[in-house]
């Protein structure tokens, strides 16, 4: 896929980041249907496989969560023209969704700590619980239809759902959850 960029659309990339920074209140991933709105649906700078291969493959590396945004802004800036401009395009995702929130992070800390006894903060904390499971339920929705793999693999999505449940109502650790996970899919099961 080759597209072409202007100063406009990286200034408008940059402003989307800056922008998606301060609603990344669950971390960055719970800001993923909006980007895949913003770069696939309105910009057409991003392929469905390629923006859902950039978030699995970020995921399964090792070190932070945050990594996607960099593969994001990489593989636009591939799109756009080669190695420089997917240099650029990492430098202005990542940038762009790093300061605003590191800033209001800190700045909030601060105050949050200074003022912890008010009511008010602490039923900002209690409030702020079902808008960050929202924002990653919507996350793990975009991500599961984006590629028309919804309705064919029932069983997937009843592990799902058993999994769910057996964190929220039981004490088995999620790790033995996943490995349960890995072991029917390596069997061929799912």
């Amino acid at each position: 896929m080759t597209i072409s960029m202007s100063a406009a659309d990286w200034l408008s990339l940059f402003v989307h980041y800056l922008s998606l920074s301060l609603l990344t209140v669950g971390g960055a991933i719970s800001t993923a249907p909006d980007m895949h709105r913003f770069l696939v649906e309105q910009q057409a700078w991003l392929t469905d496989p390629q923006f859902n291969a950039s978030i699995a493959i970020a995921q399964a590396a090792p070190g932070p969560n945050v990594l996607f945004i960099a593969l994001l802004g990489w593989n636009v800036g591939l799109n756009a023209g080669g190695l420089p401009t997917a240099l650029l395009g990492m430098a202005i995702t990542m940038i762009g969704i790093l300061i605003p929130s590191s800033v209001l992070t800190y700045m909030a800390a601060r105050w949050g700590h200074e003022n912890r006894e008010l009511r008010g903060v602490r039923a900002f904390k209690q409030g702020m619980t079902p808008i960050v499971i929202a924002l990653l339920v919507a996350t793990g929705w975009i991500l599961a239809t984006g590629s028309d793999y919804a309705g064919r693999d029932w069983p997937l999505w009843l592990i799902a759902i058993v999994s769910t449940l057996i964190v929220w109502r039981t004490q088995v650790h999620l790790l033995w959850l996943l490995g349960a996970g890995a072991a029917l899919g390596w069997m061929g099961w799912v």
